[in-house]
């Protein structure tokens, strides 16, 4: 793989971390080695990096606190010898999504480059037609500088689709991802970057994501969650081919190709006012749309057949096959989560299974909960679908978000999660709703 994950490992001693960085270096890593926080933090400010593993006997919570304090936005791994387990809990208490013990074992530093590194490209194969629409329209201009959005629920395969253009392009620059939601003014930070002293916490001049993709792909993930501010600085550079860091004065040439990603709907977005039409126009230059899995027919067999393969390989659990029983049930699932929930269910099936067969009670989603028992396409709102026809869009859709919302108890983060639109536009329609005198669930 191309070296476009950079690893900083911070440690006092030498020894088992050199093992963890070769193992990292021969998957395709650039690391870089330093003894203490504040060595770890300058090359932070310096070069960047996309993972950071760190010694548990060290101080995470104040490398955690300042990378933050400064909009400097990196996973932390936290690792150590024989290191007692109330260091394990504190690291992740302090900021650290999880820990490796050393000596390092291959298998989890793989996986945790394998978390920062879109998965193999299987999510793009497939007979639907839509799919292929897509997948087409994306790749013919893929030599092109042409900015293409690509949207589509979430875990629908956008970001992947991305990186295969991105592949196809041949460019010489990097893939680089930025998440447009969170608090926008380190989201500015890691979009246009920043100069020392721009502000309070800045001690050192720090490259965005603009800067970062030269010559290769910036992709704004989640373009409906860029707040405007930011967005009428982009569309400034779009339009100037150039852009000036946080607090700086030097205008930067850009050269990255820029792509976005949303999962709600452009038009919409610009009518209600939540995203500018200059930039909705300059990104939409090409539209690339994925259809939901649901929507994907035998698809659904193809890729948990091709998951099932993939993981009864990685996890040597021996060869697994799902039974046509298996098969009926995936078919007939809503799949709210799309490829992304398939494919962790189809993993954790492979895991649960003792045999080559994988039958129905294997399927489960993450709390444990059957698959069996979740709503299947053949029911909405407890309704047949034949029993729907007569009623407008509109009211089959209030009477899905209001069931969804009384499932989640009211959660308007979870129900948004399930229904794969954003936050935002589940409030709108709330509103909507609760001005015509329909009653709301009160948020949980």
């Amino acid at each position: 793989m191309p070296r476009s994950i950079r690893m900083l490992i911070i440690a006092p001693s030498q020894g088992e971390i050199l093992e963890a960085a070769a193992i990292a270096y021969n998957e395709g890593a650039e690391v870089s080695i330093n003894a203490d926080i504040e060595a770890g933090l300058q090359e932070l400010r310096t070069s960047g990096a996309d993972l950071a593993l760190i010694d548990v006997s060290l101080d995470i919570g104040a490398f955690h606190s300042q990378a933050k304090a400064e909009r400097m936005v990196v996973p932390i791994l936290g690792c150590g010898v024989d290191a007692p387990a109330r260091q394990a809990v504190a690291a992740i208490r302090a900021g650290a999504r999880d820990y490796v013990p050393l000596p390092p074992q291959r298998d989890l530093i793989v996986a945790a480059i394998n978390s920062l590194i879109e998965r193999p490209p299987v999510q793009l194969h497939g007979e639907d037609e839509a799919l292929r629409k897509a997948v087409s329209l994306s790749l013919s201009v893929a030599e092109s500088s042409a900015p293409v959005m690509f949207s589509g629920e979430r875990g629908t395969g956008k970001t992947m689709l991305a990186h295969a253009v991105h592949e196809a392009s041949r460019r010489s620059g990097r893939f680089v991802v930025v998440e447009c939601s969170g608090p926008q003014d380190i989201v500015g930070s890691e979009l246009f970057g920043h100069e020392a002293g721009a502000f309070a916490a800045a001690r050192e001049t720090r490259r965005g994501g603009l800067e970062k993709a030269a010559e290769g792909t910036l992709v704004l993930r989640g373009l409906e969650n860029l707040g405007l501010e930011n967005q009428s600085q982009l569309s400034r550079s779009l339009r100037d081919r150039s852009f000036v860091r946080i607090g700086g004065s030097e205008r930067i040439a850009l050269t990255a190709r820029i792509t976005a990603t949303t999962a709600a709907n452009p038009d919409e977005e610009v009518r209600a006012g939540r995203l500018r039409a200059d930039l909705a126009e300059i990104l939409g230059f090409v539209q690339a749309k994925l259809p939901p899995l649901r929507d994907r027919g035998s698809d659904i067999r193809l890729l948990a057949d091709a998951f099932t393969q993939s993981y009864s390989e990685l996890d040597s659990t021996g060869l697994r096959r799902l039974t046509e029983e298996a098969h009926r049930l995936l078919a007939g699932y809503t799949w709210p989560g799309n490829i992304r929930e398939l494919e962790d269910l189809v993993h954790r099936a492979v895991l649960l299974s003792d045999a080559e067969a994988i039958e129905t009670r294997h399927l489960v989603l993450a709390d444990g909960t059957p698959l069996a028992e979740q709503p299947s396409m053949r029911s909405v709102s407890g309704q047949p679908i034949s029993s729907l026809v007569g009623h407008t869009v509109d009211e089959v859709e209030r009477a899905l978000i209001l069931e969804t919302l009384e499932h989640c108890q009211g959660n308007r983060t979870s129900a948004s999660n399930i229904l794969g639109i954003s936050v935002r536009t589940m409030r709108n329609k709330l509103r909507s709703f609760a001005e015509a005198g329909i009653p709301v669930h009160p948020a949980g």
